[in-house]
């Protein structure tokens, strides 16, 4: 079956990470890197600086209805409905975080992290901006599977959802502007 066949990839690719890159400089870095995942806090403050401030704030509306889009579809819908259990529930693992009550797929944290990503992509701003996202989406999507909580098929769900979502998330906004503008 196909799924079983992913599952099997999914965990040459996790024990291959704990076995290769495993020590504890790392632990310590990307237990900080995913903190920033946890429940979206990061990704909503930067909404809300957005916000703020006027000339960036049709950028944060955007990241605003993306974050809204992921949390309903992704974390309320489709994780549960596909119910994928965790790695570390399927196989003794040290684990250096809490176990976790929801399902596995998608990452949560990715998509969020990929929807702000794909947000600043599209912004105005210097390309270091939009480098530097990209480096700490890509670091929160691998410390989900450094960590054992995702496998590689979880993240890489979340990487794809959580940029289109962050792409639907700016063409909302742009539409309801427009509408605005026409109707004004």
């Amino acid at each position: 079956m196909l799924t079983n066949w992913i599952t099997k990839i999914d965990f040459i690719i996790l024990n291959w990470i704990g076995d290769n890159l495993s020590c504890e400089p790392l632990d310590k870095i990307l237990l900080a890197v995913t903190f920033l995942g946890e429940k979206g806090w990061f990704f909503i403050v930067i909404a809300v600086v957005l916000l703020c401030m006027p000339k960036t704030r049709r950028w944060g509306a955007s990241l605003a209805v993306s974050l809204s889009l992921g949390l309903v579809f992704c974390n309320m819908l489709i994780k549960n409905m596909v119910a994928r259990v965790r790695p570390y529930d399927q196989v003794e693992h040290i684990l250096l975080v809490d176990k976790l009550s929801d399902y596995s797929f998608p990452s949560g944290h990715t998509t969020a992290a990929f929807e702000c990503f794909a947000v600043i992509l599209m912004m105005p701003v210097k390309k270091i901006y939009k480098v530097m996202a990209g480096i700490l989406a890509f670091l929160i999507a691998f410390s989900r599977l450094y960590l054992y909580v995702h496998f590689p098929s979880d993240v890489l769900a979340g990487m794809l959802i959580g940029f289109l979502f962050g792409v639907m998330g700016v063409r909302i906004v742009e539409m309801i502007l427009e509408e605005k503008n026409v109707q004004a």
